[in-house]
């Protein structure tokens, strides 16, 4: 009836249910699955099939990714990732989001920012969300090392893919996705020029990892060190209304 009140897949009811499986982890799951059975069955080595299966059903779950409420308020950032905010730093863009790249779109302007690192165990849903709306204007990929990706030096020494999305009032959020000591590979959903909304899902990185998210210039944290966050629903910081000028004003 009018007046009713909805949840976020349109229905009148809220209820639990089990995520879907997103389709990059359906084939190394089915691939699990498959293995333990041949053990199982065509060998009877239980002592390999079982833990096989076992690890199939935790394939399944790495790969889970659930609905989520996305905040409809062009004053926050959210978050890129499900996690633990391991770090919290004063420190200058990367490079490749600054320097010119010949498209014609300026990236993050040099100069101290906050960043706020994401930790992803392999518990944490692995699916990354966009922080804001807006235009991607650059992806860049960078090979690296595989380093704990709980430690400083990773966000300049790991293997990492750089995102920058421009909103259209001008504003600009870079993040990176940075792979682990146990991650080998960063699935991209999206390329410069794709037109995202806040929440909507750009990416995966495969089996614990970090993201990295650069905020403006004066805006200030809204999460603290140790604090659970949820990609597309955790406030990560409020843009005031100076930020919002200087954004335009590039």
């Amino acid at each position: 009836m009018a007046g009713d009140l909805l949840d976020n897949r349109g229905r009148g009811d809220v209820r639990w249910s089990w995520p879907p499986i997103h389709p990059e982890g359906r084939k190394f799951g089915a691939v699990a699955v498959l293995v333990s059975l041949v053990f199982l069955i065509g060998f009877d080595w239980e002592i390999i099939g079982w833990p096989l299966l076992l690890l199939s059903l935790g394939i399944f779950a790495f790969f889970r990714d659930p609905e989520r409420v996305v905040p409809q308020d062009d004053r926050v950032i959210l978050s890129p990732a499900d996690g633990l905010v391991s770090l919290i730093a004063q420190v200058d863009p990367p490079e490749e989001m600054m320097v010119d790249d010949g498209t014609g779109h300026p990236g993050l302007t040099p100069g101290q920012v906050t960043r706020i690192s994401i930790f992803m165990s392999v518990f944490d849903v692995h699916i990354n969300r966009a922080p804001i709306a807006g235009t991607v204007r650059r992806v860049v990929y960078i090979p690296g090392e595989f380093f704990d990706a709980g430690l400083d030096k990773a966000s300049e020494q790991n293997e990492r893919q750089h995102l920058l999305i421009e909103r259209t009032d001008g504003l600009k959020i870079g993040f990176t996705q940075i792979a682990g000591l146990i991650v080998r590979r960063i699935v991209p959903f999206v390329k410069p020029g794709d037109t995202v909304g806040v929440g909507q899902r750009i990416g995966l990185i495969r089996f614990g990892s970090r993201v990295d998210v650069y905020l403006p210039a004066g805006t200030d944290p809204k999460v603290l060190l140790g604090q659970k966050v949820v990609a597309g629903e955790t406030v990560l910081a409020e843009i005031g209304s100076q930020q919002l000028l200087e954004g335009v004003a590039q």
